[in-house]
């Protein structure tokens, strides 16, 4: 097999006459192949200059022709240019070319509209199959490592869609992103296009289609508890106005952590309101974390636990709704087919063990932080984001922390985890789901936290007030009341009132306000970290 290489400037009329008689010898002769490469005349003399370093070859003109030797590996024969080529063909095949001068010219000429008219087609089919651009905010978090094989595994945006990350964050974590961005690259994924970094701030988000804004990286210190919130907001404010300017106009954000999450997806539609109704709050780390529990009880597997309903603050106060629930594939006297389910509550005959083991668990483990480390924060995300573009699974109700429009009675103007399921690109509000009714208590609960915290944040409120219903006010009222002589008598009058409140009143899980206030060191303040944050990127801060 003879296979060669013929490369020349567009315009050279000596490549057009070599091109014209290498196609007679490919069409007249079996083992006789060619591959054709031709340059601009602008970046021919570059390109030739490259080729010949590469190969230790020596040549000026064009065109270049050389063989490649595929039946031995090794490197390309140079054969020389087109009078070498003219000469091999006389006397190899007993072939010359007769072409005139001029039409030499005039092919020359069509062969450069010919590479112009390719290079054109080139850039339109890239501009076709331009890679989903996904944005990860704070980096270095943990929950960013776990998150990026997931993303590029191809189970969340499909195996046809190719993907570019971008990790963000600032100056000082730029280290640590580099040796992240070689991890990626190794993984050899053929849905990732691209991993880069970026720590300039008036780059970030550029043709956004995704956004991941994860937890700001915390430090052992911090003000208050108003200082905290209010501390969110120029992280948010920055963020939104780099989210208008930058992104893509079908950018879609999606918020995850542990910390203040129904908190930043408001201040976020706040600042970026023209892309307000493709921000979202992920609730699947909570829900997960009940699956998780009801099935130890059980002794089943978490998956076969479907429609577990979070309602209110994601990372607070909320309230874990289980009539909704049932049960798939489980071993007991009766058994169906895989579709075939029970309601959970008719599993569960320990009544007591919801009220108070299942309800402690879970406000421990929210509260505290403990178990929702990286791992599950990551797939909590990817989860939600391949039902945001594939759909959730038919039948099965999704918690998501999206913006209240007054559905089940909740307030205006607040981000609230409620029911909803996935469909084409977008997410329903499941309102016409029966016997979900939320008692007022419950409800005014829920949402008074939240408006607290929006308003401490954005400066409409100087302090913080949990909420406190009446029982709880008329105990607190009582153990004022009562005379204390000594350690052992408060602890007894502690034990007699602690019962006063009512099952329903102890909630699932503590709001953001206890979260905080259990982080704060006890003979130490701390320093808000967004301010850090802001602070520790290359460029200056833009303000809204």
């Amino acid at each position: 097999m003879a296979k060669f290489v013929i490369a020349g400037r567009a315009d050279c009329p000596y490549y057009a006459k070599t091109e014209l008689l290498a196609d007679y010898l490919q069409k007249n002769l079996p083992d006789f192949r060619i591959h054709k490469i031709t340059q601009r005349p602008e970046v021919w003399e570059d390109w030739l200059k490259d080729v010949c370093e590469k190969n230790k070859w020596s040549h000026k003109n064009s065109p270049i022709i050389w063989r490649e030797l595929l039946d031995r590996g090794g490197k390309g024969l140079l054969l020389g240019g087109y009078n070498e080529f003219l000469e091999h063909a006389q006397l190899y095949y007993d072939v010359t070319s007769s072409m005139t001068t001029e039409l030499m010219m005039v092919i020359a000429q069509e062969n450069l509209g010919a590479h112009i008219q390719k290079e054109q087609e080139e850039e339109g089919l890239k501009t076709c199959i331009n890679p989903l651009q996904v944005w990860i905010t704070s980096a270095s978090a943990p929950a960013c490592y776990n998150l990026i094989p997931i993303l590029t595994s191809g189970e969340v945006f499909g195996m046809h869609t190719e993907i570019s990350i971008t990790l963000f964050d600032n100056k000082q974590a730029e280290e640590y992103l580099k040796s992240l961005v070689m991890e990626t690259q190794d993984l050899a994924s053929p849905v990732l296009r691209s991993v880069s970094i970026c720590t300039k701030v008036e780059e970030a988000f550029c043709q956004a289609h995704i956004i991941v804004v994860l937890d700001d990286s915390t430090d052992k210190e911090v003000f208050t508890l108003e200082d905290c919130l209010r501390s969110r907001v120029p992280l948010c404010r920055l963020y939104g106005y780099l989210i208008e300017k930058n992104a893509h106009e079908s950018v879609r954000v999606i918020v995850g952590g542990k910390t203040f999450v129904n908190l930043k997806t408001v201040l976020l539609m706040r600042y970026a309101p023209r892309i307000a109704h493709n921000i979202i709050a992920v609730a699947l780390g909570v829900e997960g974390e009940a699956k998780a529990i009801l099935a130890r009880k059980l002794k089943t597997t978490p998956s076969y636990i479907k429609d577990v309903i979070i309602w209110g603050n994601i990372s607070g106060n909320n309230y874990v709704d289980l009539r909704k629930t049932r049960v798939y594939r489980y071993e007991s006297a009766i058994w169906g087919p895989l579709h075939y389910s029970r309601p959970l509550l008719n599993l569960i005959f320990d009544s007591e063990w919801i009220k108070r083991e299942f309800v402690a668990t879970l406000k421990n483990l929210t509260a505290t932080g403990r178990q929702f480390g990286g791992i599950l924060a990551a797939h909590s995300i990817a989860t939600t984001l391949k039902y945001w573009y594939h759909g959730s699974p038919p039948g099965e109700i999704v918690s998501l922390g999206i913006l209240s429009e007054g559905q089940f009675g909740i307030p205006k103007g607040i981000v609230f985890s409620m029911p909803v399921k996935f469909e084409n690109g977008t997410w329903v509000v499941l309102t016409d789901l029966k016997d979900t009714e939320i008692s007022e208590q419950i409800m005014t609960r829920m949402t008074s936290d939240l408006i607290q915290e929006k308003l401490v944040a954005l400066g409409d409120k100087i302090h913080f007030q949990p909420y406190q219903s009446e029982t709880e006010l008329r105990k607190k009222d009582k153990r004022i009341s009562l005379p204390i002589t000594d350690d052992s008598q408060k602890e007894q009058v502690s034990d007699e009132h602690k019962d006063l409140v009512p099952h329903e009143e102890k909630n699932p899980v503590m709001s953001d306000a206890a979260y905080f206030l259990n982080q704060i060191p006890q003979t130490t303040f701390e320093k808000p970290q967004s301010l850090e944050f802001l602070n520790g990127f290359e460029g200056k801060t833009v303000e809204s």
